[in-house]
């Protein structure tokens, strides 16, 4: 009896093990595992832009501790309420291909920073433009690479695909160089723009950086986060086929 009791207990702990699992799309790998925060590390890099030396040391250090406070994981899922550094991955990546599904609330702003930089914009499609504020267009929709300048390639999206609040959005996400392409449910927002160095315009784009997750103003969640990496030849053949817009 004591035996049967202990298979079925292995058993029940080895299928809510194997459920917590996140299985990636064939050739991806996951960067958030749905159970903890590893991999990840808090960062937002506007607050220490212009501090040196130890007190920028001490800035990072206190984001560092402070993550935990702010994220956390709820049912498979990145969760914050939007406050604290941004969820930062460990990883230094280049060229990728990127999955991955987020659901906000109304009011929210939020965004994801590809190789540390600002960002493929995520918008309450509900706030109403402003003339006061014309460069910014949030009716217009989620996807765009809001920091590039205005009236840019890609500064805007091409498409409306925002899905209603409570309802899971998937954004697709390629980069090669400086070139970006964004898919947001399916349909293609960005079409090969080139995404603008925010911290200083006048370099390229960094060769690699972190992925980072944007938040303020309101919860969002995220899951199923994946990322592939594009070699060298696949690369080439992707710039070859198309002419990168401004």
């Amino acid at each position: 009896m004591k035996i049967t009791l202990f298979l079925a207990f292995a058993t029940l702990l080895h299928t809510t093990l194997h459920a917590a699992e996140v299985a990636a799309p064939k050739g991806f790998r996951a960067l958030f595992n749905g159970k903890d925060l590893t991999g990840w590390h808090g960062l937002n890099p506007h607050t220490g832009a212009k501090l040196e030396g130890e007190k920028k040391a001490a800035n990072l250090k206190q984001q560092r501790e402070d993550f935990a406070k702010h994220w956390s994981v709820e049912n498979g899922e990145l969760v914050n309420v939007g406050t604290g550094p941004y969820a930062t991955t460990d990883a230094e990546l280049g060229d990728i291909e990127f999955l991955l599904e987020y659901k906000t609330v109304a009011k929210a702003d939020s965004g994801i920073y590809l190789r540390g930089t600002p960002q493929v914009q995520i918008w309450d499609v509900n706030q109403v433009f402003s003339e006061k504020a014309p460069t910014r267009k949030p009716h217009l929709g989620s996807g765009g690479l809001f920091n590039n300048t205005a009236g840019t390639h890609g500064r805007d999206p091409l498409v409306l695909a925002d899905k209603p609040f409570g309802e899971w959005n998937a954004f697709r996400i390629r980069q090669v160089g400086a070139t970006t392409w964004v898919w947001l449910n399916g349909k293609l927002v960005v079409d090969g723009a080139v995404m603008e160095n925010y911290w200083d315009k006048k370099l390229p784009l960094p060769a690699k950086g972190p992925i980072m997750l944007q938040t303020h103003g309101g919860e969002i969640r995220w899951r199923n986060i994946f990322v592939r990496e594009i070699g060298e030849v696949e690369g080439k053949k992707i710039l070859a086929e198309v002419q990168p817009k401004k």
